[in-house]
């Protein structure tokens, strides 16, 4: 056996239909006793409605939560969070809004209680992504890590069946790349493959039946591995390529991570197929060309171009992502990275 080290972040998990009601005994258990909810504008009504369930332990609702985090947006969050004398942030919704209460957190250090309404995943990692002026940095710190996550099924009953998929993919991005991660574990290796079965079984049922409760359960279930995956070991290729698109573009987060998906895992698999075995055992002996079919069999996005990408935008955004990388177990050059973009921008199948 390999020789490693594995480390891991504190968490305490509440999974369950119905768990969204201990909300406010969750706040007051980490000592607060004024909370600000925060979601994005099209999530108002129900954060309203959650706030009113809170009772006395409400601040007030901050709705303007923006995919990659700007922070212009924080900047508004943290003045709002003062004015209204808040302890706590209750982050209600997917990914945007729980990088706003993760923002608020590392610049005030406020306590967090997160429930998830997508497959985002990041709400389990101590991993901050904010955008300025058309770039995405990412940090970690454990004034990062939301105290508690609230995992109500019930709430991603209504998910569009689409969303549902994009942000599945999304969740199996981050098990995926955990696998050959320079810092993973086998420990890691276990939730991953986990993760990667959870949604492999339930995206699929999810997309013939959205209101499956059964396979609504068993997605939560996986997104919560793979973002756990995805909060302790450090991030490569295919996060990489996904900020700088991200940050570059404003591409929508979870389509960008799920078009990039299977391009990303070929990438590594073409010169370390050993490290994604555990992949591709589920994903028909291929991990790549595997998660491609996958995804075009459960009709998630498959190409850049759908997203407004265009081909000449490709180089600048090769140069950009070798300019700085994350670390990988394939050596990144800009020919390379630009052939796996435009295999992405086409929607071609892995080779």
């Amino acid at each position: 056996m390999q020789r490693f080290t594995h480390s891991s972040w504190p968490a305490r998990i509440v999974f369950g239909r119905g768990k969204v009601a201990e909300t406010a005994a969750e706040v007051q258990r980490l000592g607060a006793c004024r909370a600000l909810v925060l979601c994005t504008p099209h999530q108002r009504a129900e954060a309203q409605a959650l706030a009113e369930g809170l009772g006395p332990v409400a601040a007030g609702v901050f709705d303007a939560a923006t995919m990659h985090t700007p922070v212009a947006v924080t900047a508004c969050a943290v003045e709002a969070y003062a004015a209204l004398r808040a302890d706590c942030v209750v982050a209600l919704g997917g990914g945007s809004t729980t990088g706003l209460g993760k923002a608020i957190a590392a610049r005030t250090c406020a306590p967090q209680v997160v429930i998830p309404t997508t497959y985002a995943g990041s709400e389990v990692t101590a991993i901050l992504g904010e955008t300025d002026a058309g770039v995405k940095t990412t940090r970690r710190g454990a004034e990062i890590l939301p105290e508690v996550v609230i995992y109500d099924p019930d709430l991603t009953d209504t998910l569009p069946a689409a969303l549902s998929i994009t942000s599945g993919l999304n969740a199996m991005a981050h098990a995926a790349e955990g696998v050959y991660a320079e810092d993973g574990s086998p420990i890691f290796t276990l939730m991953a493959v986990e993760g990667l079965r959870a949604l492999r079984e339930a995206l699929p049922a999810i997309a013939v039946d959205p209101a499956d409760r059964e396979a609504r359960d068993v997605a939560l279930y996986g997104a919560w591995l793979c973002g756990t995956v995805l909060g302790g070991v450090g991030m490569s290729v295919h996060h990489k390529l996904c900020h700088t698109l991200g940050g570059s573009l404003n591409l929508p987060h979870a389509e960008t991570h799920a078009i990039l998906l299977p391009h990303t895992i070929g990438f590594v698999e073409e010169a370390r197929p050993d490290l994604l075995a555990p992949v591709a055992s589920l994903f028909g002996g291929r991990a790549g060309a595997g998660l491609h079919d996958f995804a075009a069999g459960i009709r998630a996005p498959l190409r850049l171009a759908d997203l407004g990408v265009t081909e000449a935008q490709l180089d600048p955004l090769a140069a950009e992502a070798v300019a700085n990388p994350y670390w990988c177990p394939r050596p990144l050059d800009r020919q390379a990275i630009r052939a796996v973009l435009q295999n992405a921008w086409a929607g071609e199948r892995p080779r």
